[in-house]
């Protein structure tokens, strides 16, 4: 068996120039994503050494798009899409018509035919799906309302430009040789019926074929895959269950690319969020959850595989011109949009940075404008310098928007101070300052700080709650804030993991910190800050094996509880209140949950 395949050589030489580029970035304290761009420029054409399959580096990063967008349809569902609906539809409508007609501009200023402009400036228009689920989940805010609306964009966003790959190619038909593409649903009418539906016929059947997979998705697919996984579910092998995960993630995609013409992401979106409403969403999730990074990698990797360097020295003006648009003229128009539909500044910020760059969808307008003969070559060059440098500089863009939210807070809420009438100062502060996921520092001392309200730390909050210990809890969770403020438990919206956030809460006056999150690299993280901060304080975590407990020791743990290990204990108890008639500790929930008893049980850690 041969061993030098394109698939292997591509995979291996991807992810293990990914790795050793995303660690050397992280290294210096840059985003892992621009190791992974470079590692593609490494191993792309325009570059000497090894140069990976072209055609197989796009459809393994397609992979990652479609499990990346699934596991985001698991965290949603179609209640928080249709709660957003009225500011995600005209906003995104109004951001890609903006950023369309800037592109067209550029477009026209350097003498490109009108249709070439045009799809240049759909395609900066579009935002890459990747990279804005990056972002968002890197800052935890997918379950926020900003992350909602963010995501609810994205949906249109791609909704318009499966439309727009439907009326290029007929467009291009019209105007030219007659021989471009055309919608496939159409023509068949046109053939048997001797039907010329046109333009407006071909719009229409687009948006039939839409709303046709929106409904069997939401009619059957509600009751048939959940009813598929907990079948899948009861037979007890886990290896089948993980199998059926990827199944439907890729099957659902590839069903609704090929038989409705929606993207392969969309349909993954649609196929997580049905799942969703089951109870096995969560473990789901975890079960895609290392395929989806890996072949998120590879994106980024076939990414800079698209970059010619000397693009950068041949067409510097042009370049600058339309990283422009990209990074200031779509953010600025999605600031101002949000704003003007009275949402908070920090949606608005979120919402801006989010968008300010492009991707993959950016990729298939370019190819195929440049095959129908509209767009010319130079125009698909800098989209993909473009898309590389937007990507490079996206996570500057959140830096820099985290620190202009304080300063403009802050001069908002002198103007409302200043204001004449209490009553209307006290008007305009609720209308600036709505209750949204804005954070305001805790007030509180010699308090705890739980991190995280999930299964473990709700029964941590409510056991701090009855001994009526001051406590707060820092959750990123949009609807689990709203549960705990309705329980008079105070909270901070936000990562951890952020040290503006742990400022926040207080943290050099606190007397315990309570890291309750499963995530162990985010917990030494917050453990290392924390000990930097107050090396005082007593900090409790959890782990999920011997390793785990070692690492978040040695970064300033004082306790670390084993979840195997405590189970294993629990049962060693409650076999000994039967085989040496010991005395078990009750609580609320009775004698059956607790682990406690008169006999001894072996040391705890």
């Amino acid at each position: 068996m041969p061993h030098d395949t394109p698939l292997i050589s591509t995979i291996v030489g991807g992810l293990v120039l990914a790795f050793i580029f995303g660690a050397l970035a992280h290294r210096l304290r840059m985003p892992p994503l621009v190791g992974y761009l470079i590692a593609g420029v490494l191993v792309g054409p325009h570059t000497p050494g090894y140069v990976a399959d072209q055609s197989l580096a796009p459809e393994l990063a397609e992979i990652g798009v479609i499990l990346l967008m699934f596991g985001v349809g698991l965290h949603f569902s179609l209640k928080d899409l249709l709660s957003v609906r009225g500011i995600a539809v005209p906003g995104a409508i109004a951001q890609i018509a903006f950023a369309t007609l800037l592109g067209w501009g550029l477009g026209a200023f350097m003498g490109w035919p009108t249709g070439g402009s045009l799809v240049f400036g759909l395609a900066l228009s579009v935002a890459s799906t990747v990279v804005l689920l990056k972002a968002l989940q890197e800052r935890r805010l997918v379950e926020t309302e900003r992350g909602r609306i963010a995501v609810g964009w994205l949906i249109v966003e791609d909704l318009a430009m499966v439309l727009a790959l439907v009326l290029i190619p007929a467009a291009a038909s019209i105007g030219g040789d007659g021989h471009a593409p055309v919608e496939p649903l159409s023509a068949g009418l046109n053939r048997l019926l001797g039907l010329d539906l046109g333009i407006g016929g071909m719009i229409a059947m687009t948006l039939v074929k839409v709303a046709l997979f929106v409904a069997l998705m939401l009619v059957f697919g509600r009751k048939l895959i959940p009813w598929t996984m907990h079948r899948i579910a009861h037979t007890g092998s886990r290896e089948l269950f993980r199998l059926g995960v990827l199944a439907i993630a890729l099957g659902v995609a590839f069903g609704a690319a090929k038989l409705f013409g929606v993207s392969l992401a969309l349909g993954a979106f649609f196929a997580g969020m049905v799942l969703a409403e089951s109870e096995l969403s969560h473990r789901a999730a975890q079960e895609s959850l290392p395929l989806r990074d890996a072949f998120a990698v590879l994106f980024f990797v076939s990414v800079g595989m698209l970059f010619d360097p000397n693009i950068l020295i041949d067409k510097p003006l042009p370049i600058l011109a339309t990283i422009f648009i990209i990074v200031i003229g779509k953010s600025v128009a999605a600031l101002l949009i949000v704003l003007a539909f009275k949402k908070p500044l920090s949606t608005a910020l979120t919402i801006s940075a989010s968008l300010g760059q492009i991707g993959e969808f950016s990729f298939i307008l370019a190819a195929l404008g440049v095959e129908l003969g509209l767009l010319p070559e130079e125009g698909r060059d800098l989209i993909l310098a473009g898309a590389i440098i937007s990507i490079i500089l996206n996570p500057l863009l959140f830096f820099l928007c985290d620190r202009v939210r304080p300063l403009l807070d802050g001069a908002k809420r002198e103007e409302v101070v200043a204001a004449p009438l209490a009553a209307a100062a006290i008007a305009a502060q609720e209308e600036i300052l709505p209750e949204d996921d804005e954070v305001h520092p805790t007030a509180l001392s010699g308090h705890a700080i739980l991190v995280g309200y999930g299964r473990v730390g709700g029964i941590v909050g409510q056991n701090l709650k009855s001994s009526a210990t001051p406590f707060l809890v820092i959750e990123d969770s949009d609807k689990r804030i709203g549960e705990l403020k309705a329980q008079g438990i105070e909270t901070l919206m936000g990562n951890a993991v952020m040290r503006e956030t742990l400022d926040l809460a207080n943290l050099s006056a606190a007397r315990s910190l309570a890291i309750a999150i499963p995530n162990a690299f985010e917990a030494c993280r917050i453990a290392e800050q924390a000990r930097s901060v107050n090396p005082s304080i007593l900090i409790v975590a959890r782990a999920h094996s011997d390793a785990e407990v070692d690492e978040l020791k040695h970064y300033g743990a004082d306790t670390v509880i084993m979840g195997e290990r405590e189970i294993a204990l629990g049962m060693v108890d409650r076999l000994a209140q039967v085989h040496h008639e010991s005395v078990p500790y009750e609580d609320e929930r009775g004698p059956d949950t607790i682990i406690p008893a008169d006999d001894a049980p072996p040391q705890r850690e």
